[in-house]
């Protein structure tokens, strides 16, 4: 588990460190740094249930944004297009389809955190 959680924290650094080009860096490197730090947490086996809880409500409720851009993109004929960087420039669904990607899956280890931390709570209660 230990090498996941730095795999997963090495992901989220690298995905912050993209961020320095975007149009809204410091909100991203925040987002994608947060869940760094949450990861090299689990690593030593610390899971902080209210602060993964609050980051799993407020980066859900921020995907809501997202929803039309990623119905947009759904809707079109090629959606190899969301890996396309001229296409991003003339779509700007493209954009928020990724960013809505990139929240589902903080959203998602946040999950996998916040069942971990339930499942160790109840091992050290029995």
């Amino acid at each position: 588990m230990r090498v996941l959680n730095y795999i997963l924290a090495l992901m989220f650094l690298l995905f912050a460190f993209v961020q320095v080009n975007d149009p809204d860096p410091i909100l991203w490197i925040l987002i994608y740094g947060a869940m760094a730090v949450a990861c090299v947490l689990a690593a030593f086996e610390i899971y902080p249930t209210k602060f993964l809880i609050a980051l799993l409500v407020v980066y859900g409720l921020y995907s809501l944004v997202y929803i039309p851009g990623v119905l947009e993109w759904l809707q079109t004929d090629n959606k190899a297009d969301l890996f396309d960087d001229v296409a991003k420039m003339e779509h700007p669904y493209i954009e928020e389809s990724r960013e809505f990607l990139g929240l589902l899956i903080c959203d998602a280890v946040l999950i996998f955190y916040i069942i971990r931390s339930i499942r160790i709570k109840k091992v050290n209660v029995i």
